[in-house]
């Protein structure tokens, strides 16, 4: 099974699974792919957060490649403007897909690295379909596509304009930098040509990446982080990965409550799980960053001393909001736009990977450095820059800490499904409301995904007032229901539009061996096994 967010990388993974590769194989093929086929989503100019479940030791692993910091002055750096860390070549971190996709290869990959790179290849130099949700997305950016950069804008405005539905895109030089990352494995993306591609048109457009930077980034392969839930156990993404440090610590206070009836979109259960939500926040924004004391801080916060601290907290009265405009230092409230996107895939000998991958804002920073065809990221404005004490302060060769929150749930000890999901901050409610359906309230999958969609706006980092965002599809009395309990209420887009709620992938996996694909029709999602 592959599920992944456009239908020709769903495809390709499909096809080297066919042909004899395993999951990783699969997974490199994917990923190139997906890169390919959403642009504006993720690519080598990104990050990546992959979980590979081994089947055969029973051990599931992370391959930690996220975008880094490159040789900046902090001092001076600091006090750049914001958008300048947002946009353009000042706010591109070192891109850590490209090395977490080789390790990973090395580590568990059965056919020739090579082999499992061409597909992409092919496909850039052939060209992705651009679908109707993929046009959406384009006209979003089109301001950014149109703003300076001469490569994105011809490699991505077709004649100046947004491509047309239906059109093949082709990115021919993105084909040659995948043909070099194909012969040379991680060298041949840190090091020689493309690096020093990258380089100069960052050193020239005030960017702050050196060789020294690409040739020193390495992906790390370390341990998940785990929580018991209801009889499960989820397996989560590590810091500098924040999204578990909020739904997990939120389902372990809830773990034993029981929910009112009419499901757990009522104003009454929405009320319980936002009340645990704006106490649990403060703490998980304190403890997630690229540092070595992040995980112990994690696991503190998830041992039950804590937990029983955080329930008593919330049946109180709300507490006053304790930071105003925080968002520069919060890495839960990034911008709606912010370009994700997660797949999946199963293989026969029950190896699973279950991996998110993002160059932060929609198209990044809106820059390709010439003759490469990559995006690049704007991971640089996921940093705090105000308070030396926060953990997530920027700091050279330091990762910047992101939402993403790719997810394996074992019920006694096998697979039961894998899960994750674009969105930003919505990324963390959505995983919350998803497994708290299903592993809590018993709902089918499909049921908990396709409901509608709601998230928590928390005071402590906006300081105007709780409130809950949801689809329209959210019933007006259970609205007003919310506004009597002190709540505000917003519904900012039609049901299964996808913008401001990004599409969920999953797979479960059944008890008859067989395998479920979830593929979230709110983006460009498909789901593809035999």
């Amino acid at each position: 099974m592959v599920v992944a967010a456009h239908p020709q990388a769903a495809a390709i993974g499909v096809a080297v699974l066919k042909n004899g590769g395993n999951a990783i194989d699969a997974a490199v093929a994917v990923s190139l792919a997906v890169g390919v086929a959403e642009p504006y989503g993720s690519g080598l100019g990104g990050k990546l957060m992959l979980l590979y479940y081994e089947a055969k030791s029973g051990r599931t692993f992370v391959v930690e490649a996220m975008d880094a910091a490159g040789s900046l002055e902090v001092a001076a750096y600091v006090k750049r403007p914001v958008e300048d860390r947002s946009y353009g070549y000042g706010s591109v971190c070192v891109p850590g897909l490209a090395a977490g996709l080789w390790a990973a290869h090395q580590k568990w990959g059965a056919k020739p690295w090579a082999e499992a790179v061409q597909p992409a290849i092919t496909l850039a130099r052939e060209g992705f379909r651009i679908l109707p949700k993929s046009r959406e997305f384009f006209e979003e950016s089109e301001k950014k596509l149109h703003r300076g950069d001469a490569e994105i804008a011809r490699l991505y405005l077709p004649d100046g304009k947004l491509p047309r539905v239906g059109a093949l895109l082709p990115n021919e030089d993105l084909a040659r930098t995948m043909e070099a990352f194909a012969r040379g494995g991680r060298d041949g993306f840190y090091r020689g040509p493309v690096a020093e591609k990258i380089v100069a048109a960052s050193q020239q457009g005030r960017g702050v990446l050196t060789l020294g930077d690409f040739a020193r980034y390495e992906a790390r392969i370390v341990e998940p982080m785990t929580m018991d839930f209801r009889g499960y156990r989820l397996v989560c993404a590590p810091p500098p990965a924040s999204g578990a440090a909020l739904f997990l610590p939120i389902m372990k206070v809830l773990e034993h409550e029981t929910f009112s009836p009419g499901g757990l979109r009522t104003a009454a259960n929405l009320d319980r799980i936002g009340r645990v939500w704006r106490v649990v926040g403060p703490e998980a924004f304190k403890i997630v960053a690229d540092v070595p004391e992040s995980r112990f801080l994690f696991e503190k916060l998830l041992a039950p001393d804590s937990i029983a601290a955080l329930r008593q907290r919330a049946r109180l009265p709300a507490e006053p909001a304790r930071r105003k405009s925080a968002r520069l230092d919060d890495p839960f409230f990034e911008s709606v736009m912010a370009a994700t996107t997660h797949w999946l895939v199963a293989d026969a000998q029950g190896n699973i990977v279950c991996a998110t991958q993002s160059q932060s804002l929609h198209f990044g920073a809106g820059v390709v450095p010439p003759g490469t065809g990559i995006v690049m990221n704007d991971s640089m404005s996921n940093f705090a820059f105000t308070d030396p004490k926060n953990l997530n302060y920027v700091v050279p060769g330091k990762r910047a800490r992101s939402t993403i929150s790719p997810t394996i749930v074992f019920r006694d000890v096998q697979p039961a499904l894998a899960i994750g999901l674009p969105g930003a901050a919505r990324i963390p409610t959505a995983m919350l409301q998803v497994l708290l359906d299903r592993l809590a309230l018993n709902r089918p999958l499909a049921d908990a995904i396709g409901d509608t969609r709601f998230h928590l706006v928390s005071s402590f980092a906006k300081g105007e007032g709780d409130s809950f965002e949801a689809e329209g599809s959210f019933p007006a009395a259970e609205a007003a229901a919310l506004v009597a309990l002190g709540w505000k209420v917003a519904l900012p887009e039609a049901a299964g539009t996808g913008r401001h709620f990004g599409g969920i992938n999953a797979i479960e996996f059944n008890a008859d061996g067989s395998l479920t694909g979830y593929a979230d029709p709110r983006r460009t999602n498909v789901a593809a096994g035999w």
